[in-house]
């Protein structure tokens, strides 16, 4: 056992309690003031359960697209030297350090109807701000680095002679992408879809200068929780944060069960 463990251990405990437990813990408890018939009022309210919907289900739309394109861009960062590439990975790790009101707006003026892309989507019918499409562009480009950085790692670590073995025994290059290389990236695309995914969840600032924020149609949870708090329902803000907090914590749980199963497979 190393020296200083207990001591070690003791603080590690009780600064996470501090930070962690408490404020999760007043989270939960705080609803309970509404009692019963007022926590299922607020949790059942269609205004509610839109916003929700929207949040959790757009969430985890864009994290999927996010795995499929940061592995893609992951695997063109690692495999390929190119001119540009220090840029490539400075744009990569922008969302990183862009502050959220900034990116917000930022896509807001990109993508509304007078916008450079805006404009031309508007020209072929597709509204892209100011709506469920313009929430949808601002999570995926804050969770596109996610995924990238936690997948190249691991596939920098990955050894090019299994893929060489496996072309020189015939195998094709989707039968080498399929079976060698997609195996042991598996877990890492997983946890970045994860990571991904509990980011767009809660993200706030950049979603709300493009969406529009129209209740029942583009109005996320974390935009009602602020209302609530602005018109002091303190109980009724801690009510929709703990129904966000329960439904992340099991799709978060489901996935880390798959991650360790791949794991299995992968080995």
């Amino acid at each position: 056992m190393l020296p200083g463990f207990g001591l070690t251990l003791g603080f590690s405990l009780t600064y996470l309690a501090l930070l962690v437990l408490l404020p999760l813990a007043a989270l939960v408890i705080r609803p309970w003031e509404l009692g019963a018939e007022g926590v299922w009022r607020v949790v059942s309210s269609p205004r509610t359960l839109g916003a929700l919907k929207l949040s959790f289900g757009l969430s985890l739309v864009a994290a999927a697209v996010n795995v499929v394109f940061g592995t893609l861009v992951a695997w063109v960062v690692v495999r390929y030297r190119f001119y540009g590439r220090p840029l490539m990975n400075a744009l990569i790790d922008l969302p990183f350090a862009l502050p959220t009101a900034v990116a917000g707006i930022a896509l807001a003026s990109l993508y509304s109807p007078k916008g450079w892309l805006g404009g031309p989507l508007m020209d072929i019918g597709i509204k892209a701000a100011f709506g469920p499409p313009g929430i949808f562009i601002a999570l995926v480009f804050i969770g596109l680095p996610f995924v990238v950085r936690t997948v190249e790692p691991v596939l920098e670590d990955l050894d090019r002679e299994i893929e060489e073995a496996a072309s020189t025994l015939g195998a094709r290059r989707w039968q080498v992408v399929w079976r060698v290389v997609l195996p042991p990236l598996l877990p890492a695309i997983l946890t970045g879809f994860i990571l991904a995914f509990a980011r767009a969840v809660g993200e706030y600032g950049s979603v709300i200068f493009i969406a529009g924020n129209i209740p029942g149609l583009s109005e996320i949870a974390p935009l009602l929780i602020v209302i609530r708090l602005e018109e002091y329902d303190y109980a009724g803000a801690a009510t929709i944060g703990s129904m966000m907090l329960a439904a992340s914590f099991v799709i978060i749980l489901v996935v880390n069960l798959l991650q360790r199963w791949s794991r299995k497979w992968a080995d």
